[in-house]
Formats: structure tokens, C-alpha cells, sequence
């Protein structure tokens, strides 16, 4: 007897015979179901920030715990936005070899291994965890935008909603428990490890798609262009650079507020628990801008009006978190908590819709989150050595806004109505 050698070898419990080639299609078939999929990418999109947000209303703990500076402190998180980038590099380039449904299920395992690693008894395990979970989370920021636009071509906008709301939703969860979970567990290692459940729950619900992806070849190309087309060279492109800094900037932003927004309200007197509680507001408020701008700008032929309203928003809570860090942390944890979500779903909606196909569009995204990535490393730590510098949290909140205003310009001319 004769098979397909592309298909998976199942037998059957009873007759212990090779199904047919119909059954085979069938089950090919139900794997490759919608909903499953759709399940997949939520599940992944849940994990994108939660092991960065778990970390954030530990960081004095940690601190504590291995005597660190503030500089070192910030490191914590600096070294996996640091990997988002370099691990950017090389995602497109995996994605085409091993296919993004393999890498994902890759990226998703790494990511578990990473979360464990940092939860070792040593300052280095700490860090070197960081190193695998920024690399874990850049494979799966990269890879996903292009699968959206392959899987989805004429719902790319809205699926992209689904998932920025879902990364977020997931560091909301996170951001609320990480507290709570260090107290009824009983340290900060066992609040930061048992996130580590969430990626392999993920790992499995994407199990599905490497299936139905066996056998199949060219696998980023594979639903992209006419044969003749010429590939784009995304890093020549001055639309592709303003999407990319638009994309860095407004990531130096949001990874300066997971770093320290809870140590700025403690040091201004707020306790720990609350702190964590105002931090998990702001990241559940980031879910109605993720949810909501994403689908405005998929039905606006220029997205420049958007790009005002989110730069607008962050400005004015960073400008609050300087006046009146405390008594209107509420107010300011909404304002950045709407901006931020509207920020972070408008670039990744903006890799999409200035591009033609799924290749350039991993391309640009690759560009995109590789140099973004490199560029928001930069912000925990200078936002820490600032603070370490001058005494106060007033500096290095000034200079995001400088940031802001930066952010505004570039934007405005990603938003255009073009392609790259």
C-alpha cells in the first residue's frame, strides 16, 4: 500500500489499517477549521506580553532579593525588548525555511523554557531568562502580522484587533495577579513561573496548524505574490522607515511605563498592591484602544487622524505622571492605558495596510520589530539611569515626551495612503 508521504501516519485503533486518503483530507480539513485557528493565534497572542508584564510589580522584590541598582533593575526588562529586536532579524528568514506555523509552535515552547529559566536562584539565570523569552516573544511578533494578511487577506484589520487585544487582555490578567500570586505562593518565583502553564497551553492549541502545514512548501510565499514579481527590498523604502519608527517609538514608550510605572507610583508613596492594581488598569484600558483603533483605521483610506488621537493620549499621561503622579494616577493610567493600546494596534495595522501581499508584509514587519525592538531597549534603561542620575522620575518622564512629539511626526507620514 501506497501513501502520500506529505500526510501525518495515523492508524486506526480497531482495524489497525492507514486511513484513506479521504480520511486523511478529513482530518487535514477539521484541523484547518477557522475557529481553530483563530483559537491558535489567540491563545499565542496571550502569551506576546504576559511574561514582560509578570515581571514589572516585582521588579523591587527582585531588586531586593539580588541587590540591584535601578540601572540593573531596569536591565530586567531592557534585555528581552533588547532580544525582541535581535530576534526580529532572524524570524522572517526562519519563518521561510522551517514555515511560521512550525516556528510558532518553536517560539511558544522557548517562551515556557524562558520563563522557568529566570526563576532559577541567580542574578545571571534571571537575565539569561530574559534573553530566551525576548527572543520567543520577537518570532512570534514578527511571524504573526504576516500569517493575519496569508489567513486572512480581506479581514487583516479586524483579525488584527482580535489579536492586539488578545496580547494585552493577556498582560492585563498578568499585571493584576502577578502580586497576589507572590503572596498566596509564597515568593516572586513562583509568581513569575506559573506563567509558564499559559505558554505550553498555547504550544498545544497551535499543535493543529503544524499539522495541516505538513508537506506544504513555501511556506511564507505561499498564498503572496504572482510568480513574476520582483521581492521588495523593504529596508530601501522610506514609507517602510516611518512605519518602523513610528513602530520603535511608540514601543520605547509603552516598555518604559511596563519597566516602571509601578515603581514611580511606590516611590511617590503608593503602596505595592495598589500599584499593581492602577498598573493592571492602565493594561486593561490598552484593550479598548487595541480593540477599537485597528478597526478604525481598516476602514480609513489615510490613518493620520488616528496617529494624532494616540500621540495625543500618551503625551498628555506622561505630562500627568509628572504633575501629579498620585492623586491623579487613575486619570493617567486611562489616558496612556487608551493610547497605548490605540498606539501599539495602529503600527502593527499599519504593517499590514501599507503593504500588497503576506511577504512584504512579513518583511516590513520583520524591519519593522528589529529595529522598533532595538530602539525601545534603549528606554528602560535610560529611563532608569535618569532617574539613578537625578534623583527624581521628572527628567526621564520629559524626555518621553520629547519621544511623543517625535512619534507624531514620523507617523504622520506612515499614515499616508500608500504601499510599500
Amino acid at each position: 500500500m501506497t501513501r502520500d508521504s506529505s500526510a501525518p501516519v495515523l492508524v486506526d485503533a480497531e482495524a489497525d489499517v492507514l486511513p484513506s486518503a479521504a480520511g486523511t483530507a478529513a482530518r487535514r480539513a477539521l484541523l484547518a477549521h477557522p475557529a481553530l485557528l483563530l483559537a491558535g493565534i489567540v491563545l499565542a497572542s496571550l502569551n506576546m506580553r504576559a511574561a514582560l508584564a509578570s515581571v514589572s510589580p516585582l521588579v523591587s522584590e527582585l531588586a531586593r532579593t539580588y541587590g540591584l541598582s535601578s540601572a540593573a533593575s531596569s536591565l530586567v526588562t531592557s534585555v528581552p525588548v533588547l532580544f525582541l529586536g535581535l530576534g526580529a532579524l532572524v524570524a522572517p528568514w526562519l519563518g521561510r525555511r522551517f514555515g511560521a506555523e512550525r516556528v510558532l509552535l518553536a517560539a511558544l515552547l522557548l517562551l515556557g523554557a524562558g520563563i522557568l529559566v529566570r526563576i532559577l536562584p541567580s542574578a545571571a539565570a534571571l537575565y539569561a531568562g530574559g534573553v530566551l523569552v525576548g527572543t520567543a516573544i520577537a518570532l512570534l511578533n514578527v511571524l504573526m502580522p504576516g500569517l493575519i494578511k496569508r489567513d486572512f487577506p480581506d479581514r487583516a484589520a479586524s483579525m488584527t484587533s482580535v489579536y492586539t487585544g488578545a496580547m494585552i487582555a493577556g498582560a492585563t490578567v498578568v499585571a493584576a495577579s502577578s502580586v497576589p500570586l507572590e503572596r498566596a505562593l509564597g515568593g516572586w518565583r513562583a509568581s513569575l513561573g506559573v506563567w509558564s502553564l499559559l505558554a505550553v497551553v498555547a504550544a498545544l492549541a497551535w499543535l493543529p496548524q503544524v499539522i495541516v502545514a505538513r508537506g506544504r512548501t513555501g511556506h511564507e510565499v505561499r498564498a503572496a505574490r504572482a510568480p513574476a514579481a520582483r521581492p521588495v527590498n523593504v529596508w530601501r523604502s522610506a514609507l517602510a522607515w516611518q512605519v518602523t519608527l513610528f513602530m520603535g517609538l511608540q514601543s520605547l514608550w509603552t516598555y518604559v511605563l511596563i519597566a516602571w510605572m509601578p515603581t514611580i507610583f511606590t516611590d511617590h508613596g503608593m503602596s505595592r498592591s495598589a500599584a499593581g492594581v492602577v498598573f493592571a488598569f492602565n493594561n486593561l484600558l490598552q484593550v479598548v484602544g487595541a480593540f477599537a483603533v485597528p478597526l478604525l483605521a481598516g476602514r480609513m483610506r489615510g490613518q493620520r487622524p488616528l496617529i494624532v488621537l494616540v500621540t495625543s493620549l500618551v503625551a498628555a499621561g506622561y505630562a500627568g505622571l509628572i504633575a501629579a503622579p498620585v492623586a491623579g494616577a487613575w486619570l493617567w493610567s486611562a489616558l496612556l492605558g487608551v493610547g497605548q493600546g490605540g498606539a501599539v494596534g495602529l503600527a502593527l495595522t499599519l504593517i499590514v495596510l501599507r503593504t500588497g501581499d503576506a511577504v512584504t508584509a512579513a518583511r516590513l514587519s520583520g524591519m519593522a520589530q528589529t529595529v522598533g525592538y532595538l530602539l525601545a531597549a534603549a528606554g528602560p534603561l535610560a529611563a532608569g539611569a535618569l532617574h539613578q542620575a537625578s534623583g527624581s522620575w521628572t527628567l526621564p518622564l520629559a524626555v518621553v515626551l520629547g519621544v511623543c512629539a517625535t512619534a507624531l511626526g514620523v507617523g504622520l507620514l506612515a499614515a499616508r495612503n500608500r504601499t510599500v
